[in-house]
């Protein structure tokens, strides 16, 4: 199924835009896992399995998984997904991006290896770095615009041509890479009025937005600012807030009231 297919049917049947990030960090872990060999996996198997139902989509951040040694864990979780919550997407957020030869190489990586329904990209290498990731037309490719970090003003805000660089690469992909309809684009929920430039700029293309919870990013000012206009059109990003809502024996279940609280407050505001 094409991923955009995919994410608006889970928009839908879970009347959700909650999008739960899979950030692992064995130290947080509760006691139990400390001795386990298959600690990453069974911790988040049970965070998936415990809000797949309240999920439009699932997104692993690959240096989390990288940085433990554990790409093959990473595997083995995307294909739980797809086998035990289909139709619930994977997004791989990676951030690639790189000359065409090795793009290729990434492309590959995102798709063939992991199975991952879309895959984040870094756009500011210009369009043939995009390319072989915009080629596949059944998979999401889901480009940095205006990030959540403090940071992000440092170069996405220079003025270039008298409007800041973001919603120039904002209006370039809409206007010109989306030949498939298969881009979306990450806004950061602590920068409500550019995420409302962004909207007005692309039209109803989705929205990964990161930087609430954690971050400390407003869910009204972001559902104000950037829902599309049937409601949807977002897929607004938990990690942290999520994943270690306790450190007790009940974390699965503290996962699933956490997300629960996200997407009823989200709800609200739709």
């Amino acid at each position: 199924m094409h991923f955009m297919q995919a994410l608006q049917q889970a928009w839908t049947r879970n009347h959700s835009l909650v999008c739960v990030g899979l950030d692992p960090e064995p130290t947080k872990f509760p006691a139990e896992f400390h001795d386990r060999p298959d600690a990453v996996f069974e911790f988040c198997r049970a965070i998936i399995d415990a809000t797949a139902d309240l999920a439009c989509a699932f997104k692993p951040q690959i240096a989390h998984f990288a940085a433990l040694r554990a790409e093959d864990t990473l595997e083995r979780l995307i294909a739980h997904i797809h086998a035990k919550h289909p139709g619930i997407p994977v997004i791989l957020d990676s951030k690639r991006g790189d000359i065409g030869s090795t793009a290729q190489h990434y492309v590959s990586e995102a798709f063939d290896r992991y199975g991952a329904d879309a895959v984040t990209i870094n756009p500011y290498m210009g369009r043939d770095s995009a390319q072989p990731f915009l080629d596949r037309a059944d998979k999401g490719v889901i480009l940095l615009c205006h990030t959540s970090n403090p940071g992000a003003a440092d170069l996405q805000d220079l003025d270039v041509g008298g409007k800041p660089l973001y919603q120039h690469v904002a209006q370039i992909i809409a206007r010109d890479w989306n030949t498939h309809g298969n881009c979306a684009l990450v806004t950061g929920a602590t920068w409500p009025e550019q995420l409302a430039e962004v909207r007005a700029l692309i039209g109803d293309m989705p929205l990964l937005v990161p930087g609430v919870g954690a971050q400390g990013g407003d869910v009204e000012a972001v559902l104000r600012h950037g829902r599309s206009a049937n409601g949807t059109g977002l897929m607004i990003n938990s990690s942290r807030a999520i994943l270690y809502a306790s450190n007790g024996e009940d974390f699965a279940q503290a996962a699933r009231t956490a997300t629960q609280a996200l997407r009823d407050t989200i709800n609200r505001y739709r």
